[in-house]
């Protein structure tokens, strides 16, 4: 056991791991690149005041991460997501609308730490600021549906919901007071189950009546034409359950991944700043959770900029779809360093070393990744070392190599060796990293 261990919920990331979750994340942000987003960051630590009141009392109770700073006495917390920070940030910089944008980074929440749960975590959110409209909450399930199906994960299923729905339904038409309640109880129907659910909604006080009225409506789900259409006819008087309905019909439209997608009434998303249609992604397996997520706030960056703006966005959990990926074997933990070549030195004098770095600065120019050894170690030793680091191609150095300006090139998976003059030393190396088998 380590003597300095590091806090649970937390993780180190070995090069092996960094690489694959570097692969993953350039391949969400190539695709929110190709759909004209653009990049921002904003602050890792927030005044607590900015995110005070936007999640809900469970998370801001027991879930965000805040404290006291000691030499000014205010209250700070670090982020619980990418979108509140987005509202702040708005009202800091005049920006034409509409905004599209992009975060990649990490957020905190003090989770109990299992499987896909930690609590330091990265989410890649997407958003459209400034449109009310279907169809850009049709974009953002697009843009995750490809990113998602870019990484490798093809056979994930759309939750699609609206909250205009579900206020109708559990608001008006059951009466529900602080029906916030019962959506964060709701909230927990993967977890739970029916039953559990069942219990919770006793709890709080609802009668037996409206508790079974409330499951019946939650186990509403399937093809959104069937779904929408028996709403419709249940609730289709209600003007908040209305609004819902053509919003997601109107949006189903512009749905490239229409076949991939549900209507699911016990989809609520826990947060309490949606106002609109709500989403989540799921895969049939491994069972890990919802890998992605998100809806319409249109409220939310009026409390910061005075203005109403409508909103829409959605995140990947890139944790949960690492861990579903490497469970699925769609990705390995095979790559162990970026560095393509390693330039062995056959000889620990300054004149072999100076020539092997010579050769090691010609491949680098020319974009091979390369190690050189700085161990001054035997040959041995030197091969031992690539081997561990999963290098396959290998230049050797020795004095008969700087005597004559060639260097001797070995492809250890094909088992091949080659001399060639250091003029030919790229072309040569580049057709040997051609072979799959050597990249």
């Amino acid at each position: 056991m380590p003597k300095y261990s590091i806090p649970k919920g937390f993780r180190d990331f070995p090069p092996e791991v960094m690489i694959l979750r570097k692969k993953v994340l350039s391949i969400v942000e190539e695709t929110f690149k190709k759909y004209g987003y653009d990049p921002i960051e904003t602050p890792a630590l927030e005044h607590w005041e900015t995110l005070k009141g936007k999640y809900g009392e469970e998370a801001e109770n027991k879930l965000l991460y805040r404290f006291k700073d000691p030499w000014s006495n205010r209250w700070y917390a670090l982020r619980y997501d990418l979108t509140v920070p987005l509202a702040r940030f708005l009202s800091h910089h005049a920006i034409p609308l509409p905004f599209r944008r992009y975060h990649i980074s990490r957020v905190w929440r003090h989770e109990n730490p299992q499987r896909g749960r930690y609590r330091e975590f990265w989410q890649c959110d997407v958003d459209i600021v400034g449109s009310p409209y279907p169809e850009a909450d049709a974009e953002i399930v697009n843009v995750l549906s490809e990113a998602i199906e870019n990484i490798g994960l093809k056979n994930f299923k759309i939750k699609l919901n609206d909250r205009r729905i579900l206020a109708g339904i559990f608001e008006e038409t059951l009466s529900l007071k602080n029906a916030i309640l019962a959506y964060r109880v709701i909230d927990k129907l993967d977890r739970i189950g029916f039953e559990g659910v069942r219990k919770e909604l006793s709890k709080t006080g609802y009668p037996n009546k409206v508790v079974e009225k409330i499951i019946e409506t939650i186990s509403i789900s399937g093809s959104p034409e069937k779904v929408l259409d028996e709403i419709e006819e249940m609730y289709g008087k209600n003007e908040r359950v209305n609004e819902g309905i053509v919003h997601l019909k109107e949006m189903l439209d512009f749905l490239k991944y229409k076949d991939k997608t549900s209507i699911e009434l016990s989809l609520v998303r826990g947060l309490d700043y949606y106002t609109g249609p709500i989403f989540e992604y799921v895969v049939e397996k491994p069972k890990i959770g919802s890998i992605a997520g998100g809806g319409r706030y249109d409220n939310l960056i009026e409390i910061y900029t005075g203005k109403h703006i409508p909103s829409t966005g959605g995140s990947i959990g890139v944790e949960r779809v690492i861990d579903a990926g490497l469970e699925l074997g769609i990705f390995k933990l095979s790559e162990k360093t970026y560095a393509k070549v390693y330039v062995l030195s056959l000889k620990h004098d300054k004149k072999t070393y100076l020539y092997a770095l010579s050769v090691a600065s010609m491949l680098r120019e020319n974009g091979i990744p390369t190690h050189v050894d700085v161990m001054r170690r035997s040959e041995q030793a030197q091969r031992r070392y690539a081997l561990k680091k999963g290098i396959n191609i290998i230049v050797y150095v020795g004095p008969k190599e700087v005597s004559e300006n060639k260097v001797t090139i070995y492809d250890r998976m094909r088992n091949l060796r080659k001399v060639v003059a250091l003029e030919y030393m790229i072309d040569t190396i580049k057709e040997f990293l051609k072979n799959k088998d050597t990249t």
